[in-house]
């Protein structure tokens, strides 16, 4: 049988949106209550003070209404002003779409770039900042979801933070699947979600801030009020007895709730693992049928997603459309410098089972071999299965 491009798909192995846990759709579906209600300011608050101690901040995490592309502008638009000097890391394209927002209120920024099959070496960032002591302002991405590659944010943030500057991370398709929050990042503004790894669908941003970002933030003339834009005005919404800004989402919070409940009660050390063995099974299936990775090594891959590099005389768009009519899979393109150069796999949330990795592979090398690239599928099931065995 074939799927027709309508039909929805069986298996959405993406990275992003990705599906939602059961206890977050039932979650989703509470009663939407009115934002001043006593029993919603309840929730809203419980569920702020349920996200520090994952989230790790020095301060009570923020939610802007909004999935976190709003998360990551308005972090720009409140930390940077015109006088500031910023260095933004880039081994990938969401990395390097970050620099339009900080140069928006005039500030001057210089790169760091790599090939985006690399990623940052944390040497030549202070390299980089002893050759510039203007910096005021360090910007990277975690998880640069185009290429699934992991930059060493923690490394880096230490370097950061010894030279006196803010550290921006974007940790939006890390957080909750892998050791990564706020303290360990050594970040002022860690800019996360909860729809890729919590499992929640896209519709809110969490921000983790330190004392030091509050105070810049308030000290930069530039940062928006009384905008869509501005964390500064949501800095006391958390408490019960405080107004919104504007009517927050109160489904989503309430869905929130439930993946924070749901991630806390498997322990984040239980999530991660699962995550890192369905990459690493998937890696493993990938690799058995002779195809690539798409990070230079095998180490710099992300345990959230696997990167694969389009065998040669293949179509990308044609062979994703192959793996959706004949299996019912979606999987995800690259994005910019990397569209049509990798296919990604999703591994985030409910998708982070191994037994994933064997849908994946599967249907991977089944669409290629009827594109006329043959792979021994066989091959590559049974590494993926001997990696699950072995663990």
């Amino acid at each position: 049988m074939r799927y027709a491009p309508t039909d929805s798909p069986v298996f959405t192995l993406t990275t992003g949106p990705v599906d939602a846990y059961p206890a977050v759709l039932r979650g989703l579906a509470a009663p939407v209550l009115y934002d001043y209600d006593p029993a919603f300011q309840a929730t809203y608050q419980r569920v702020c003070e349920k996200l520090q101690p994952i989230v790790k901040s020095e301060t009570v995490p923020l939610l802007l209404q909004g999935e976190p592309i709003l998360g990551l502008e308005a972090a720009a638009a409140s930390a940077i002003g015109k006088d500031d000097v910023v260095l933004n890391l880039v081994s990938g394209v969401y990395a390097k779409g970050f620099e339009g927002w900080a140069a928006r209120n005039g500030a001057k920024v210089l790169e760091l770039a790599v090939p985006y099959d690399e990623v940052i070496d944390p040497a030549d960032v202070a390299a980089m900042l002893k050759q510039h002591p203007e910096v005021t302002v360090v910007a990277a991405c975690h998880h640069d979801t185009p290429s699934g590659t992991i930059n060493p944010v923690g490394e880096i943030g230490a370097i950061v933070q010894a030279h006196g500057a803010l550290f921006l991370v974007d940790a939006v398709s890390s957080f909750g699947g892998m050791a990564i929050d706020a303290a360990s990042a050594n970040a002022d503004f860690f800019i996360t979600g909860p729809n890729k790894c919590l499992g929640c669908p896209p519709a809110l941003s969490i921000l983790g801030l330190s004392r030091k970002a509050w105070a810049k933030m308030k000290a930069t003339a530039e940062a928006p009020r009384a905008s869509i834009l501005s964390i500064l005005d949501w800095e006391d919404a958390w408490k019960s007895s405080e107004p919104f800004p504007f009517t927050p989402s109160v489904a989503e919070i309430n869905g929130l709730e439930a993946a924070i409940d749901l991630y806390v009660s498997e322990g984040p050390e239980n999530v991660w693992a699962r995550h890192a063995l369905t990459a690493k099974a998937c890696r493993a299936g990938m690799q058995a049928m002779g195809l690539a990775l798409w990070p230079k090594s095998e180490g710099f891959a992300s345990p959230t997603a696997t990167a694969v590099r389009t065998p040669d005389g293949i179509d990308e768009a044609a062979l994703r459309a192959e793996v959706r009519a004949r299996y019912g899979v979606v999987l995800s393109s690259g994005r910019g410098e990397t569209l049509g150069r990798l296919t990604r796999i999703g591994h985030m949330g409910p998708t982070a089972q191994p037994l994933y990795a064997l849908v994946a592979v599967a249907a991977y090398g089944g669409a290629l071999t009827a594109l006329g690239h043959s792979v021994d599928i066989g091959t590559g099931t049974a590494a993926v299965l001997a990696a699950i065995d072995a663990s």
